[in-house]
């Protein structure tokens, strides 16, 4: 479906509801989250604020099919995750989810265009789209004199960079975001936000951004906090 036609839909992309997970760690259950419920709406920067372990990573995985919850239920632009298997789950995140990690997850001996374009052959974009639509994405994040270098000859902020390039190549509905900023000083963690906003705005992506980082409060349009599991309004 094209981004115009889910932008115009009132209906949330995303719909949580009654989410828990347990783990198991020995002879004992760690619950990370406790019936959390929560709404993201189309083509908005929403945040979820939380302390380290207060289930935010959990809940990033579980939305993007990364994992899988112990009871309730996730629903994607109105389809429960449920009700996917591993194959159709795949296929979701290859086409309509893009994410981005606090550690970059760059491939080292690849230069930001080759990271970016990968993404791309991946998804069976044709050679010429690809090519494209990697140069294209690049420079929508401020990089295109840095298409040629590798992971080693860039800073952490350009760096991340790239992976914000390489999650809204394939044109998802959804980029999930887990602590985008969490190995960044202030000023490039601000320049991170306000491009994920940009994003937003330019592209009209939706994105969920997991942060403990205050400075989110300045660019997204709507902020949730997770405590011990639950969600509360932020």
């Amino acid at each position: 479906m094209p981004h115009t036609q889910q932008t115009a839909s009132s209906a949330p992309l995303i719909r949580v509801e009654a989410l828990t997970r347990v783990y198991r760690v020995g002879a004992q259950e760690v619950h990370a989250l406790r019936g959390a419920d929560l709404e993201v709406a189309r083509g908005k920067l929403v945040a979820l604020r939380g302390r380290s372990g207060s289930g935010k990573t959990t809940l990033i995985n579980i939305i993007g099919g990364l994992d899988r919850p112990t009871s309730g239920e996730v629903y994607f632009d109105g389809r429960s995750l449920s009700g996917l298997g591993e194959r159709d789950l795949t296929r979701l995140r290859r086409h309509r989810i893009g994410f981005i990690f606090q550690s970059f997850a760059m491939l080292p001996t690849y230069s930001a265009f080759e990271n970016v374009e990968l993404l791309l052959r991946i998804a069976g974009v044709k050679r010429q789209e690809r090519l494209q639509r990697a140069r294209d994405c690049l420079r929508l994040v401020g990089l295109s004199r840095w298409m040629d270098h590798r992971p080693d000859e860039m800073s952490g902020g350009q760096q991340q960079r790239v992976a914000i390039a390489r999650a809204l190549a394939t044109r998802p509905d959804l980029i999930l975001a887990d602590e985008p900023t969490g190995e960044l000083d202030t000023t490039t963690g601000r320049q991170i936000f306000a491009l994920l906003h940009q994003v937003v705005e330019v592209e009209g992506i939706t994105v969920l951004t997991a942060t403990h980082d205050r400075l989110i409060d300045e660019y997204a349009d709507l902020a949730y906090e997770l405590q011990d599991g639950r969600i509360k309004p932020g």
